[in-house]
Formats: C-alpha cells, structure tokens, sequence
C-alpha cells in the first residue's frame, strides 16, 4: 500500500471509530427510552419526604414511592442503575409529565378530576388518609373535633390544615410552618400539639430515627387519598404499569416495602388497592 492509499485507509478508520463512539452515546444520553439497551428512563419522585420520597445527604434515594418506582422500572426492562431521579414538586408535576421531562411520576400524588383532565393516572398503589401525628403520651386528641383550641401545625399552603379548620375543628389554632420537619420538632418540643396532612407522609416522618417512638397517628381517616402513579395524557405505559403494579402486589413485594418504609410509626395501612378502584 502507497503512501497516498495508507492516510485514505486512516481516514476512514478514524471516521468509522468517530462514528461508533457518537452513536454510543447518543444511547445513553439519560432521555429515556422503550427499556433495556442501556438506555435511562426518568422517573418524579419527592426528594424531601421520609419514608415516602427522599433524597439523603450521601445522593442515595429511600421511601416507599422510590421503592413503587424501582419495582415498576425493572417491570419495563430497567435496571436500578438505569433510573434518573428528578425532583416532582407538588406544583410541577403535571408541567414535567406535559413536557416530557420524565417518563412516569411517584410522588404521593393523588389522584383527582382536576389531575386527571391533565395526566394519565396508573394504579392506584396506595390509599391514604388524611391524619394527624400527635405526641405518643397524648390522651387528650381522640377525635377530630378534639382539635379545637388545640395548635395544630402544616406546610403553608397545604390543604390539609385548612380541611380540618373549616370541616372537623373551627376553633383548631392553625400554625403553618415551611416544612413538616418543622412541625415536627414544635410537636416534640410542646409547642405544637397535632400536624396534619397524609397518614403515610406522617408515619415516614414518625419512623425516622430520631422521632421513633415518640408520635402516633390519629387514624381518623380524615379523606381519601388514592396515590396513583402519573403519565403523558394517552402514554402506552399506563397499562404497562398496572401490570408492573398488579405483580407487586402478588409477588409480596408491596407488603415488604410498606413495612419497611412506614412499619416503625405503627402505620396501619389499607390493603393494596383494586387498580382503577378510586375510592372516594
């Protein structure tokens, strides 16, 4: 070979190898895709909620929705280390489905017509209440209407405050903090005597470490609160998890992540409900 024919057959090589790598990584760009191959899927979850949806200090993620979430990408042909978190704010959630910026959301959403008209809704995987966390040496709050004059604490903004206020207890002292860790720690302290919102988000925060043993929830059972898993309006995977969902239940993998995420609180949770059963 000449050397005119040597720095053709060079060129084309370097070509080809150019070729491959960007191919390469055109397929792992982390965009999503339909499962396996190397390709990431990205899933919503809650970053700020123990037990439900967290991120923790050294980048690792817990909670029962991360669980739901990991059990359902494996179903599509995903491995753990194939799943891209992204935070799912309760205001965004919808806006991030529409957008495509991730494939499916577990963030103790709950399903309603409002939601529905947006988004596609799998499941639903859980049924939460609406409940209140109160001190465990607490004998004085039995009921709802045992809140009245009584400092009862949520996010500002939530709902769920306001619900007990203007329905169960008008004369309930609402305090609204920046987070339920807040509320949490005026709970422990005395200054608070009942926080409210979700069972499940008040029995994740009950089961950390340094609260075990000192709340217990109500169990009034205040509103229902079908957490279903979110998707682009017409997504093909809906049904593909439902199936993922149905499988969970079955195979004991359900049961196992209730008890591990909300077990120490004492949750008392409701059986895995019926896929497309919205209780009202």
């Amino acid at each position: 070979m000449n050397p005119h024919q040597l720095s053709k057959a060079t060129v084309a090589v370097a070509a080809a190898l150019a070729l491959s790598f960007s191919v390469a990584a055109c397929g792992d760009d982390g965009d999503g895709g339909s499962g396996g191959n190397g390709d990431k899927i990205n899933v919503g979850i809650k970053f700020d909620q123990p037990g439900v949806g967290l991120k923790t200090p050294d980048g690792s993620y817990t909670g029962f929705d991360v669980d739901v979430a990991t059990y359902v990408a494996q179903q599509l042909g995903y491995e753990p280390g194939d799943i891209v978190w992204k935070e799912a704010k309760s205001a965004d959630r919808e806006t991030m489905l529409q957008r495509g910026d991730v494939d499916f959301i577990a963030a103790s959403y709950s399903i309603n017509d409002e939601r529905a008209k947006k988004v596609d809704f799998a499941g639903p995987y859980l049924l939460a209440h609406q409940d209140v966390l109160v001190r465990a040496d607490d004998k004085s709050i039995t009921k709802p209407s045992d809140l009245n004059n009584k400092k009862l604490c949520s996010v500002t903004g939530s709902t769920s405050a306001q619900n007990v206020k203007t329905k169960l207890a008008p004369d309930a002292q609402l305090q609204e903090y920046g987070g339920y860790s807040e509320c949490l720690t005026g709970l422990e302290n005395g200054v608070i005597d009942a926080v409210t919102t979700d069972d499940s988000i008040l029995a994740g925060y009950a089961s950390q470490e340094q609260f075990r043993g000192k709340f217990k929830l109500g169990g009034f059972k205040m509103s229902n609160e079908n957490y279903g898993i979110g998707v682009q309006k017409g997504s093909e995977l809906k049904e593909r998890i439902n199936d993922a969902l149905e499988k969970m239940v079955a195979d004991g993998a359900w049961d196992t992540a209730v008890k591990e995420n909300f077990g120490p609180a004492g949750y008392k949770n409701e059986p895995a409900p019926q896929i497309g059963n919205i209780v009202k």
